[in-house]
C-alpha cells in the first residue's frame, strides 16, 4: 500500500487544501503558486500511473484513489475559479465537466457489480479530455498574460474544448454500456483500455 505511486497519489490529495489557501492569499504571488500546486498535481497524475506500471505496483488501493484524488483536485479548481468569476459562461462547462465525471464514476460503479467494469475503462479520448482540461484549468488559474498572450482567454477556450470531449467520452461510455442499461448482460461494444 505504501508505495511510491500510491504515495505520490496521496499527496495529491494533501495538496487540495494547500491549494485552496493559496487561491485565497491576498498576496500577488498568489496565483502563480496555486498555478505551481495545480501542476504538481497534474504530473503526479501522470506519474504515479506511470510507475505503478513500470515497477509492478498497480494495487486495488491505488486503482480506487487515482481517480478519486484526480477528480477531487478538478473538483475544487473549477469551484474556485466559478466562485471567483461568477458567469454562466465560467459555470456551465465547469457544471459540464463535474456532472460529467459525478455519471461516469456511478456508471462505472454499477458496472463493477455486474462484473463489467472494464467495457467503461478509461479511453483514449478521455485521456486527451484530462490532458486538455489540466492545461485549461492551469491557465484560468494563473490568469496573467504571458509575452502578449492572454492566457486566462486561451484557458477559457480550452475549457470549453475539454467541456466538448467530456461530452463524447460519456457518449462513448454510456454507449458500450448500453446493453447492460438496458438489461442485457453482453456488451457488444468495447472501449480500448489504456490504463
Amino acid at each position: 500500500m505504501w508505495n511510491i505511486p500510491n504515495i505520490l497519489t496521496l499527496l495529491r490529495i494533501v495538496l487540495i487544501p494547500v491549494f485552496v489557501l493559496l487561491f485565497y492569499l491576498p498576496v500577488e504571488w498568489a496565483r502563480f503558486s496555486c498555478a505551481l500546486v495545480f501542476s504538481i498535481a497534474a504530473v503526479t497524475d501522470w506519474f504515479d500511473g506511470y510507475l505503478a506500471r513500470r515497477w509492478g505496483q498497480v494495487s486495488p488501493f491505488g486503482a480506487f484513489l487515482d481517480p478519486v484524488a484526480d477528480k477531487l483536485m478538478v473538483a475544487v479548481a473549477l469551484l474556485l475559479l466559478v466562485q471567483s468569476d461568477p458567469t454562466p459562461a465560467l459555470a456551465i462547462p465547469a457544471a459540464v465537466i463535474i456532472g460529467r465525471e459525478i455519471t461516469i464514476s456511478a456508471l462505472r460503479e454499477w458496472m463493477a457489480e455486474l462484473g463489467a467494469r472494464a467495457e467503461v475503462a478509461v479511453s483514449i479520448i478521455g485521456k486527451f479530455k484530462t490532458a486538455v482540461q489540466m492545461v485549461a484549468i492551469l491557465l484560468l488559474i494563473y490568469d496573467e498574460p504571458i509575452a502578449g498572450i492572454p492566457i486566462f482567454t486561451v484557458g477559457f477556450v480550452l475549457l470549453y474544448v475539454a467541456a466538448i470531449l467530456t461530452l463524447w467520452s460519456m457518449i462513448l461510455y454510456l454507449k458500450a454500456a448500453w446493453p447492460s442499461l438496458l438489461g442485457q448482460r453482453s456488451l457488444n461494444t468495447q472501449l480500448e483500455h489504456d490504463e
